[in-house]
C-alpha cells in the first residue's frame, strides 16, 4: 500500500510471467479491492479524493488513479498468448497502467534540466575568475613584498641608529641627574651637621599655640543643639593640636634621628657614585655602538646573540633604578633638610606648618562665622515668610469654607427641582435631557464639594507644618547666636596675633 505523496515505485505485467505457469495473475477487480477494504476493519479504504501526484514537480506521475468500473468482469483467466493480455485489459474502462512513452517519459526526469546545465557552466567561470584574480593577486604581492623588505630594512637599521642616540642620551640625561644629586647630597651632609645645635629653643615655644588650640576646643563644645556639628573649623583646631604635637614630638627625637640620617645620606651617596660609575662606562660602549656602519672592521656572526636574556633589565627598570637612587637621595636630604630646618628655626618646617594651621583655623572660623550670620539672616527671612504665609494660609481656609457653604443653595435647587419632576403623570414621567443635566449637575456639585472639603484638611494640616515650622525656626535662631558669640568674640578674640616669632626661633 503505498501512501499519498510517495512516488508508486510497482510495475504490473501485460504479458506472461516468464519462468512461471501458464496461468496468469492480472490486476484485481477495482469492486472486489473496495469490498475488501471494507470487510477489514485493519485496513480501511483510501479515500476517492487522492491527490494526483503530477502536481509534484521532481516526481513523475502514477500516471493512473482509483476510477470506478462494472465488477462484473473477472480478471483471472489464462492467457495463451501475450495478445490476450491486450485484449483483457481492454475491458477495464477507466483504468490507466504505464506503458513504453511512461518509461521514456520516466526517464526524462532523471536528467538535468537546461537550467542546471547553465548554472554549472556560470559556475565554472566564477571559478576560474577567482583562481585568477588570486594568482595575479599573489604575483602583486610578491613583487611588493619584496620591495617592502629592502626599505624596511634600511628603515629598520636607520631606527636602530636613531635609538641609540636617543639612548646616549638618555644615559647622558641620567648621568647628569646623578652628579647633580650627588653634589647636593655632600651640600646636605654638610648643612645638617651644623643644623643640630638651635633644638631645644625651637621646643619650649610651641607650648603657647597648643594651649590655645585647646581652649577653641573646649569653647567650641559649648554650643547648643544643630550647631554641635563636626565642621571645618573644629578639624582645622583638632589638625593645629595634632600638628603641635607631632613637631614636638619630632623636635625631641631629633638628635637622635640625625645621626642615624647622616649614615642614611652617606650610603644613598655611596649608591649615587656607584651609579654614575657605571653609566660612564656604558656611555662609552654605545657611542662606540652607534659610529658603527655597514663598512666597518671588525664586524661579524655571533651565534645566538639576539636571543632575549631575561635576566637583564628593561629601559623601564633600568630608568627606575636610577630613578630610586635619585629619590632615595632626595627623600634623604628632604628628610635631611626636615630635620636641618626643625632644628635651625621652625620656619621651613614646624613653624611654617603651625603658622600656616593658624591661619587657616582663622579663616574658618571667620569662616563660619559668616556663614552662622547668612544662615541667621535668612532664617529671620524664612521666619517673615512663614509668618506671612500663615497669615494667607488662614485666609485660605477661610475661603475654602465659604466656597463650600456657597455650594448648599445651588444643591438645592437642584434636588428640589428633581423631586418636583418626580411629580409628572404616567408617561410624562421620562427620563429625559433634563432629568439626565439635573442628576449630573448634582454629581458635579457633590464632586466640587468634595475637593473643596479635601482642599480644607489639606490647607488645615499645611497650617499646622507652617506652626511648627515658626516654632522651629525662632529655636534655631537662638541657637545660632549663640554660636556666632563663641566662635567671633571667645576663639578669635584670642587667636589675633600668632604667640612665638619664627625670627626669633630661627636667630
Amino acid at each position: 500500500m503505498e501512501y499519498l505523496g510517495h512516488t508508486q515505485t510497482a510495475t504490473y505485467m501485460t504479458g506472461p510471467r516468464l519462468g512461471g505457469s501458464n496461468t496468469q495473475t492480472f490486476l484485481p477487480s477495482i469492486s472486489t479491492m473496495q469490498a475488501s477494504y471494507k470487510a477489514n476493519d485493519t485496513y480501511p479504504a483510501p479515500s476517492p479524493l487522492r491527490r494526483s501526484l503530477t502536481t509534484l514537480p521532481w516526481r513523475p506521475s502514477t500516471y493512473y488513479q482509483t476510477a470506478r468500473v462494472n465488477p462484473s468482469s473477472a480478471l483471472v483467466r489464462s492467457m495463451p498468448e501475450p495478445f490476450s493480455a491486450r485484449n483483457q485489459l481492454s475491458e477495464l474502462d477507466n483504468v490507466k497502467v504505464p506503458s513504453v512513452f511512461a518509461a521514456a517519459r520516466n526517464a526524462m526526469y532523471t536528467r538535468f534540466s537546461p537550467n542546471d546545465w547553465a548554472n554549472s557552466n556560470q559556475s565554472n567561470y566564477l571559478v576560474s575568475d577567482k583562481t585568477r584574480s588570486a594568482a595575479e593577486r599573489l604575483r602583486f604581492d610578491t613583487v611588493r613584498l619584496c620591495r617592502e623588505t629592502d626599505d624596511k630594512t634600511k628603515r629598520t637599521q636607520s631606527d636602530v641608529g636613531k635609538r641609540l642616540g636617543e639612548r646616549i642620551g638618555d644615559i647622558s640625561f641620567w648621568k647628569t641627574e646623578v652628579n647633580h644629586e650627588t653634589d647636593n647630597m655632600m651640600t646636605e651632609i654638610g648643612a645638617l651637621n651644623e643644623a643640630k645645635r638651635i633644638l631645644e629653643k625651637a621646643l619650649q615655644e610651641t607650648e603657647n599655640p597648643l594651649h590655645i588650640s585647646q581652649e577653641c576646643l573646649y569653647h567650641r563644645e559649648k554650643r547648643q543643639g544643630i550647631d554641635l556639628v563636626h565642621d571645618n573649623p573644629e578639624k582645622e583646631l583638632i589638625r593645629e593640636v595634632d600638628i603641635i604635637k607631632r613637631c614636638q614630638d619630632k623636635m625631641r627625637n631629633t638628635v637622635e634621628r640625625a645621626n642615624v640620617q647622616l649614615g642614611l645620606n652617606r650610603a644613598a651617596q655611596h649608591e649615587l657614585e656607584k651609579d654614575e660609575g657605571d653609566k660612564f662606562n656604558a656611555l662609552n660602549l654605545d657611542n662606540s655602538c652607534h659610529q658603527m656602519r655597514n663598512n666597518s672592521r671588525g664586524l661579524s656572526f655571533h651565534n645566538g646573540i639576539a636571543r632575549v636574556d631575561h635576566t637583564v633589565s628593561v629601559p623601564e627598570s633600568w630608568a627606575k633604578f636610577s630613578n630610586d637612587n635619585i629619590q632615595r637621595s632626595q627623600s634623604e636630604r628632604a628628610a635631611s633638610r626636615q630635620m636641618r630646618n626643625e632644628i635651625e628655626s621652625v620656619l621651613n618646617s614646624c613653624a611654617n606648618e603651625m603658622w600656616q594651621e593658624w591661619n587657616n583655623v582663622n579663616v574658618n572660623l571667620t569662616k563660619r562665622c559668616q556663614e552662622s550670620t547668612d544662615a541667621r539672616n535668612r532664617l529671620q527671612t524664612h521666619l517673615s515668610k512663614v509668618l506671612q504665609e500663615i497669615f494667607d494660609m488662614e485666609k485660605n481656609i477661610e475661603l475654602i469654607k465659604k466656597a463650600i457653604q456657597d455650594k448648599e443653595q445651588p444643591m438645592q435647587v437642584a434636588h428640589s427641582r428633581l423631586e418636583t419632576r418626580t411629580h409628572r403623570p404616567n408617561v410624562e414621567l421620562c427620563r429625559d435631557p433634563v432629568q439626565h443635566r439635573l442628576v449630573s449637575e448634582v454629581q458635579e456639585i457633590t464632586e466640587t464639594v468634595e475637593s473643596l472639603q479635601m482642599k480644607l484638611r489639606m490647607a488645615e494640616n499645611a497650617l499646622q507644618e507652617l506652626l511648627r515650622t515658626k516654632a522651629a525656626l525662632e529655636q534655631d535662631l537662638a541657637i545660632k547666636n549663640n554660636s556666632i558669640f563663641i566662635d567671633r568674640e571667645k576663639c578669635l578674640g584670642m587667636r589675633k596675633t600668632f604667640p612665638m616669632s619664627p625670627r626669633i626661633v630661627s636667630v
